[in-house]
């Protein structure tokens, strides 16, 4: 049976308005200008650790990176919304696919957002920041998710909004699709996946199509 695997953010949930509130707050709790929207924007995807040296903290980023995830998981639910079509998307996979969710975010409250908008159930497995040593664009969060499913790397792609999920992909040995959403431009999104579909249901019967059609041409 086909293995998928979710990316988060920008796959099929937007949680900017959580994330750039929770930069911003931290930011502020520290007495540190805030850097912007648009540079936090560029970043989403990273892990926060990386996220918050990227935007100039030298140290203490560990007391940076509690503040934001207390702040975060206070506010996550209120300001977090389901992309268009995740819900078909997810309920369609499931059909042909077992289904698992990889992701930079902090795998707890990534599991609390899905269970908030009850998708939780759909998922065999959840990998998260915490549950792995190297996270995207290294391979082991895929490894992982593969080795807990007793998975068939020949079997399995990954969805994803960004390169950090694409290059993963590709250093795990699976098929990989690309989704469309602000967190990568076109040009540079084009340099790591050679298919890319406007949204996640796309993304689905792209793939669902080549379970039953497996000649269909890669486009």
């Amino acid at each position: 049976m086909r293995v998928i695997l979710f990316d988060l953010d920008g796959t099929l949930i937007d949680s900017t308005a959580a994330i750039l509130d929770g930069f911003k707050f931290t930011f502020e709790k520290f007495d540190n200008k805030y850097p912007g929207d648009n540079e936090v924007k560029k970043l989403i995807g990273l892990p926060l650790d990386i996220m918050f040296k990227k935007l100039g903290i030298e140290s203490n980023i560990e007391e940076y990176v509690n503040t934001y995830k207390n702040r975060y998981r206070i506010i996550s639910k209120e300001k977090t919304k389901l992309l268009p079509h995740s819900i078909e998307a997810i309920k369609e996979a499931k059909k042909f696919a077992r289904l698992g969710v990889v992701t930079t975010k902090t795998a707890l409250y990534s599991k609390e957002l899905l269970k908030h908008f009850g998708l939780m159930d759909y998922f065999e497995v959840l990998i998260g920041r915490e549950d792995v040593e190297n996270p995207k664009p290294h391979p082991e969060p895929i490894l992982k998710a593969i080795h807990l499913m007793n998975a068939n790397k020949e079997a399995t792609w990954m969805i994803g909004d960004t390169c950090l999920d694409m290059v993963s992909a590709k250093e795990a040995e699976i098929k990989y699709i690309g989704v469309k959403f602000e967190y990568e431009n076109d040009e540079n999104f084009k340099k790591c996946a050679e298919i890319i579909k406007e949204n996640v249901l796309d993304a689905v019967l792209y793939i669902k199509q080549l379970e039953f059609f497996p000649k269909i041409s890669a486009k």
